[in-house]
């Protein structure tokens, strides 16, 4: 498995052990509840990302993650969950399991507070599922139980994504399959026909 792919099962799996890159298409890229996730900051995080891990990490790989945060972000904020910044601290380094690449992170802003943002996704889960923190003695219980809670809560968080990317299936985006994105103005998904119609393969 690569790294960036890596990166993206990390929320899953970490605490158990211990695009267009070119230009800025304007619109949403998604939308979770009320607030909107651009594709600009999609195609600024993957080209972060991408940099500090060494390799690509894509932007449907990108706007995954970001949906995720965002998601577990409003849990927290609905169910009162506080995640200090020491806790995202301690937790950063183990989503990455490397030193040097965790470096890389914090030294450039935007891939930081994108691997902060899922530390504190992992540790959010397992408060969610009762836990008090990554040193629970039943932490894999509580991880477990953690994320049925998120996913039986984001049946009632609309979550959209541009058809570009994909369509949320519950709990991923599915790139196979053609989404939509009701939230879009008229003005905003005409920009977006219009600047996606060149790139369109041919037949």
């Amino acid at each position: 498995m690569s790294r960036g792919r890596k990166l993206g099962a990390a929320v899953a799996t970490v605490l158990l052990a211990g695009g267009c890159a070119s230009g800025y298409h304007p619109g949403a890229a998604a939308v979770v509840g009320k607030t909107e996730i651009s594709v600009g900051d999609v195609d600024k995080t993957s080209r972060a990302v991408s940099a500090a891990l060494g390799q690509d990490f894509s932007t449907t790989d990108t706007l995954n993650q970001l949906v995720d945060n965002e998601l577990l972000a409003q849990l927290r904020a609905q169910r009162n969950i506080t995640v200090s910044n020491a806790e995202t601290a301690s937790v950063a380094p183990r989503v990455l399991n490397n030193e040097a690449v965790y470096q890389k992170f914090q030294a450039d802003p935007v891939a930081r507070d994108f691997l902060n943002q899922v530390a504190a996704g992992a540790i959010t889960t397992i408060k969610l599922g009762g836990g008090t923190s990554v040193d629970d003695p039943d932490l894999q219980a509580k991880q477990q139980q953690g994320a049925q809670v998120v996913r039986d809560a984001a049946k009632n968080i609309r979550i959209d994504v541009a058809p570009r990317f994909g369509k949320w299936t519950g709990s991923t985006i599915d790139g196979s399959i053609s989404g939509s994105l009701s939230t879009e103005s008229k003005q905003t998904e005409a920009n977006r026909k219009a600047t996606e119609a060149p790139q369109q393969p041919q037949g």
